[in-house]
C-alpha cells in the first residue's frame, strides 16, 4: 500500500491543467443549446401540440395521449439533429442520484433494415426493470415493474447522445418511487394554499410558485490519491487520517485565489452546465482546503432539483476528465469544515411579486410579514419533520460540528424584523383597533422596505434564515437531494397557510374587518411561535440550555430523527395534503432506515478491513525494526542499552497498546453487527447500529491516527490528510 501511495503522489506531482475551449465566448450563443425549452418547442411542435405542453406546465393538465405522438416526433426531430441516437426516462430513485436506462430510436422494418422512430407512448410513460431499487415494502421483490412518466413541468435535454426525459417513478400499484413525485404534490399544494391566501390582498393572483436557489459545496481530491485510500472511494469519506499541521485554521482558502488545475476544471464544467440550461452562476473556493461552491441563480424548485441533481451528476464526470474525484460527502475530513447545500427558498406570484420580500406599501409589506411569520409558524410545529428531512448517515456528522446549524431548528430574522414583530404583538388586541392605532400600524408597517434596505444582519449559524427576501435552510447536507427537504416544507408550509385562511375567514365572518382578522392571527401566531426565534450563536453551549428552556427538541441521533415521519401529526400532514398515502410514507421512511443501516455497515466493514489488513501489519513490522534496534543495541552495549533505547522500548510499549486496542475494537465490531443484523424490524436495527456498531468508528479511529504519528511515513500505507488536503 506504501507503494501505491507513493506512486500517487508521483502522478499528482506530474498534472497539468487540461484547458478546454467553451463552444463560442459568449455564453449566450451556446447557453440551454441541449435543452428542449420553449424555444425549440415552439420551432419543432405543432401549434396545437405547443400550446397544449404549455397548459401541461402551467396548469398541470395531463398530457392527451394523441397529442403526445405529436410532441414526440418533434423532440425526437429536434434530438436526432443534436445527433441523439438514444432517449432515455431519467428519474431519481430512493437510492440516491439518479437512474436512467437507455433505448435506441431504431425499430427493424419488413426489409431487413431500421427506421428511427419515437411514440408518444415512449414519451409519455417506460416499464423499467424496477426490481433492484428499493420500495420499502410497497412490492414484492420478485415484482420487476415500475414505470416512468413524463414531467412536462422540466425540459427533456441531451447528455452525450441521449435524449433524456424527466420522468416521476412509480410502483405499478401507482405509489411514488422516487424523490419527484411528493415534491410536485407539495408544490401543487403550496402554490393552492398560497395563491387563496394571496387572494385576501391581490385578487389579480392566480399561481404562486415556489422558488428555489442551492448552493452546492464540495471537495475536490486527486483522482490518484482517491483511489489510494478505499476509505474514500468506497464510503466517501477518510475513516481514518491525523490532522494536518495546516489546515483552515488560517481561514486562508475562504474566497482566496483558484488553482490552476480547479480553474480549468470549473471553466469545463460551467460550460457543459450552460448547454443543459442549468444557470451557475457562482464560484469560490470555500472555507477548507481543497473545497469549492458553485450556485446558480433562483428557478422554480422543481426545475432548481433537477438542474441540482443532474449537475451533480455532472461534476462526477467532468472531474474525472481533469484527474479529480468530486467528494459530495457531508464530513469527508476529520476536523475540518464539512460541506452542506444551503437551500435559498421563498414564493412568487404570476404578478410578479416575491412573497417573502417587503412590498412598496402598508398593504404588500402586511402580505409581507404574513408569509413571515406563517413560515416561522412553520418551521416551529414542524421542527422535528424538518430535521428528519435533512438526516442521514452522512449529515450527522457535520450537523452541530461548529460550521453547520446544530441539530436544533431555530429561525432568524434579524432584529429589524423580529422588532417589527415584537411591536405587531404589543399594539394588535382582540379589541376592536381606533383609526388612529389602525393608521400607526400600517405606517409602521409601511416603513419595513426602508429598514431593510441595508441588511446586513445575517446569522451563519441559524440553520433557518431570513436574508432580506428569502429563507435559507442551512441544515440540508451536500450529498442530499433537494427535494426531500422540499417536499417537507413545502407542505408544511401548505397546511399552515390553509389554516390561517380558515381563522382569518371564520374572524371576518364574525363582522371583524379583514386587516384587523389578520392581524389578530398574526399575533397569535407570533406568541405562539416566539420560541423558535432566535438571533444569537446556534454554536454555543449556551443555545442549547436555553433552547432546552424553550421546550425546542434536540435529536442528534439520525434513526430517532427519522422517526419523526411516521409521528401521528406527520402522517395527517403528509395524509390531509395527498402527498403521501400511508403505504408510501411508511415504506419511504423503511428506506431511509435501511439506508442508515447499510452505511454504516459499509463503513464498518472497511474500517475493519483496513485496520487489520494495512494498519496493523505496518505498525507491527515498525515495531520490529525497533525491536531489532533494541536487540541491536543491546547485543553491543550490554545493559547500557536500557538508558540508550529507553524511548524506543516505550515506542515499542505504545504501539503494542494501540494494535492491541484496535483489534480489540474490530473484534467487538464485528460482533455488534452480527447482533444488529439478526433484526428484521429496519427501525430496530438502525438504531442497533447507531447505538452499537457506529461509536466502534471513532474509537478504533482514535488509536489508528495514534499510529501514524508514530509509524516511520516511509512506510505508512494511506495517503495524509496533508497530501490529500494540499494536492490541487
Amino acid at each position: 500500500m506504501a507503494v501505491i501511495r507513493f506512486k500517487a503522489l508521483e502522478q499528482v506531482y506530474s498534472r497539468k491543467p487540461i484547458h478546454v475551449s467553451p463552444p463560442s465566448d459568449k455564453t449566450s450563443d451556446y447557453y440551454g443549446i441541449n435543452v428542449f425549452d420553449r424555444a425549440k418547442m415552439q420551432k419543432y411542435l405543432a401549434k396545437d401540440a405547443y400550446n397544449h405542453v404549455m397548459d401541461a406546465m402551467e396548469k398541470g393538465t395531463p398530457i392527451d395521449r394523441r397529442k403526445a405522438d405529436s410532441v414526440a416526433a418533434g423532440m425526437k426531430a429536434w434530438a436526432t439533429e443534436r445527433g441523439a441516437t438514444h432517449y432515455t426516462h431519467w428519474f431519481q430513485p430512493l437510492t440516491g442520484g439518479t437512474a436512467e436506462k437507455h433505448d435506441a430510436f431504431i425499430n427493424p422494418t419488413s426489409n431487413g433494415g431500421v427506421v428511427e422512430t419515437f411514440a408518444g407512448s415512449a414519451l409519455a410513460q417506460q416499464e423499467p426493470d424496477a426490481s433492484s431499487f428499493p420500495s420499502g415494502g410497497i412490492r414484492n421483490t420478485f415484482e420487476a415493474r415500475g414505470y416512468t412518466a413524463w414531467d412536462p413541468t422540466s425540459p427533456a435535454f441531451i447528455i452525450d447522445n441521449t435524449l433524456s426525459i424527466p420522468t416521476v417513478f412509480i410502483s405499478y400499484t401507482g405509489e411514488a418511487l422516487d424523490h419527484k413525485a411528493p415534491l410536485l404534490k407539495a408544490l401543487n399544494a403550496v402554490d393552492k394554499a398560497a395563491t387563496d391566501v394571496c387572494q385576501l390582498f391581490d385578487k389579480n393572483v392566480t399561481r404562486v410558485n415556489a422558488n428555489l436557489g442551492w448552493e452546492q459545496e464540495y471537495f475536490l481530491i486527486d483522482e490518484a490519491l482517491y483511489y489510494a485510500r478505499p476509505d474514500l472511494a468506497l464510503t466517501g469519506r477518510t475513516l481514518m487520517g491525523h490532522a494536518s499541521a495546516k489546515d483552515q485554521q488560517l481561514d486562508d482558502h475562504y474566497f482566496g485565489s483558484i488553482p490552476e488545475r480547479v480553474t480549468a476544471f470549473m471553466h469545463d464544467l460551467e460550460a457543459e452546465a450552460y448547454k443543459l440550461g442549468i444557470p451557475v452562476k457562482t464560484r469560490h473556493n470555500e472555507v477548507a482546503p481543497n473545497q469549492y461552491e458553485l450556485a446558480p441563480v433562483f428557478e422554480e424548485c422543481n426545475l432548481a432539483v433537477d438542474h441540482n441533481v443532474l449537475l451533480m451528476d455532472l461534476m462526477t464526470k467532468v472531474s474525472r476528465h481533469h484527474g479529480f474525484r468530486v467528494l459530495f460527502h457531508e464530513k469527508p475530513f476529520k476536523n475540518i469544515n464539512g460541506t452542506g447545500k444551503h437551500n435559498n427558498w421563498s414564493l412568487s406570484t404570476d404578478t410578479g411579486v416575491v412573497l417573502h420580500s417587503p412590498g412598496k406599501n402598508p398593504k404588500t409589506n402586511l402580505q409581507f410579514l404574513t408569509y413571515v411569520v406563517n413560515t416561522v409558524k412553520t418551521v416551529y410545529d414542524n421542527q422535528d419533520l424538518l430535521r428528519a428531512s435533512i438526516a442521514s448517515a452522512s449529515n450527522a456528522h457535520r450537523l452541530g460540528a461548529n460550521e453547520a446549524p446544530p441539530a436544533i431548528l431555530s429561525c432568524f430574522l434579524g432584529t429589524e424584523v423580529s422588532a417589527m414583530l415584537d411591536q405587531l404583538e404589543e399594539q394588535v388586541t382582540s379589541k376592536k383597533m381606533s383609526p388612529d392605532e389602525k393608521t400607526a400600524l400600517k405606517l409602521d408597517i409601511g416603513k419595513i422596505p426602508e429598514i431593510l434596505l441595508d441588511n446586513t444582519d445575517r446569522n451563519r449559524t441559524s440553520p433557518f434564515a431570513f436574508t432580506g427576501n428569502r429563507f435559507e435552510f442551512r441544515a440540508v447536507g451536500g450529498s442530499c437531494n433537494p427535494a426531500t427537504p422540499m417536499t417537507v416544507l413545502n407542505a408544511a408550509l401548505a397546511k399552515q397557510l390553509i389554516e390561517f385562511k380558515k381563522e382569518v375567514d371564520a374572524l371576518v365572518e364574525q363582522g371583524v374587518k379583514k386587516d384587523e382578522a389578520i392581524f389578530q392571527v398574526l399575533r397569535a401566531y407570533i406568541i405562539a411561535s416566539k420560541a423558535i426565534r432566535f438571533e444569537g450563536d446556534n454554536y454555543s453551549d449556551a443555545w442549547i440550555k436555553e433552547a432546552a428552556k424553550r421546550g425546542l427538541t434536540n435529536v442528534t441521533d439520525v434513526p430517532e430523527a427519522l422517526g419523526a415521519y411516521l409521528t401521528d401529526k406527520s402522517k395527517k400532514l403528509f395524509f390531509d395534503l395527498g402527498i403521501f398515502s400511508e403505504a408510501e410514507l411508511e415504506g419511504r421512511v423503511e428506506v431511509m432506515f435501511e439506508q442508515y443501516t447499510m452505511k454504516i455497515q459499509i463503513e464498518a466493514r472497511v474500517l475493519g478491513d483496513l485496520a487489520i489488513n494495512h494498519i496493523v501489519p505496518t505498525a507491527v513490522k515498525y515495531q520490529n525494526r525497533l525491536v531489532q534496534n533494541v536487540l541491536g543495541l543491546k547485543e553491543i552495549y550490554g545493559e547500557e542499552y536500557k538508558t540508550l533505547a529507553g524511548n524506543r522500548i516505550e515506542l515499542i510499549r505504545e504501539i503494542s497498546d494501540h494494535v492491541t486496542k484496535i483489534k480489540n475494537g474490530v473484534n467487538e465490531m464485528v460482533e455488534a453487527r452480527k447482533k444488529a443484523n439478526k433484526m428484521d424490524d429496519e427501525k430496530e436495527k438502525s438504531k442497533a447500529y447507531s447505538k452499537s456498531v457506529a461509536p466502534y468508528l471513532d474509537k478504533i479511529r482514535y488509536h489508528i491516527d495514534k499510529l501514524e504519528l508514530i509509524v516511520d511515513d516511509e512506510i505508512w500505507p494511506l495517503p495524509k490528510y496533508r497530501e490529500l488536503l494540499f494536492s490541487s
